[in-house]
């Protein structure tokens, strides 16, 4: 579809929502960006997985990358609360190593890595420069990133420590990098926001996930549409 057969089919599938949903996309939309996104690698506990799902949806960030190793991730929906419906999930999970396939293709989309983990030449929260999007890594909760991940990254960031345990768990790691890092953005004057064409599409999306059978009202709307050409 074109960008105004979109806005159509978005006002056709807008007709069968309720008005606090409707009001409620309306008011989401504005702070989704994909100026931040999140990657986790080989997550093997679908509970600490889920929890970051959840803060991702509640800083914004839209699109969370999966990569599949040796675990296959299954969304926690317990812990997820529901946030996965409104996030786009992308998994690698195609070849023997898909940290590098999906570094490339962050890369291609002009995505600067950061992993999080102590490095010798890592920077703190309020050091990481977000003049360009950002792509941060995060491994599983017994050993971190794998060397692969580490290795081939552009920049390396920690969260400081005051205390005696070792790190923070996946999921509050997460949930202080994704909150200080959004909230520094949005006070900032880059333009972190999706473009009119992101946001037509992940309206569409949401609607779809909300509407049972989803693809009989796209079908509808293109019969109409159709006839009336």
């Amino acid at each position: 579809m074109d960008f105004q057969t979109k806005k159509e089919f978005l006002t056709f599938l807008s007709g069968y929502l309720t008005e606090n949903r409707r009001q409620l996309f309306d008011k989401v939309i504005q702070y989704r960006t994909r100026h931040i996104t999140v990657v986790l690698e080989d997550i093997y506990q679908p509970h600490n997985a889920s929890a970051v799902l959840r803060s991702a949806d509640l800083t914004g960030i839209q699109d969370v990358h999966i990569i599949e190793n040796r675990n296959r991730y299954t969304v926690n929906p317990e812990v997820a609360m529901g946030s996965s419906k409104w996030l786009n999930l992308i998994k690698y999970n195609d070849g023997e190593n898909n940290t590098l396939a999906a570094y490339e293709s962050l890369r291609k989309s002009g995505y600067r890595i950061l992993a999080t983990t102590p490095h010798t030449n890592d920077r703190t929260l309020e050091e990481v420069p977000l003049d360009g999007k950002i792509a941060l890594v995060f491994g599983t909760e017994l050993n971190g990133l794998t060397e692969t991940a580490i290795d081939h990254a552009d920049d390396y960031v920690r969260i400081p420590m005051y205390g005696f345990t070792e790190s923070y768990n996946i999921s509050v790691s997460a949930a202080l990098t994704l909150f200080t890092l959004t909230e520094k953005l949005r006070k900032s004057s880059i333009p972190w926001q999706l473009s009119e064409a992101e946001k037509l599409d992940t309206l569409i999306e949401w609607a779809k996930r909300t509407l049972k059978h989803a693809d009989l009202f796209e079908k509808e709307f293109l019969q109409k549409r159709k006839s009336l050409s």
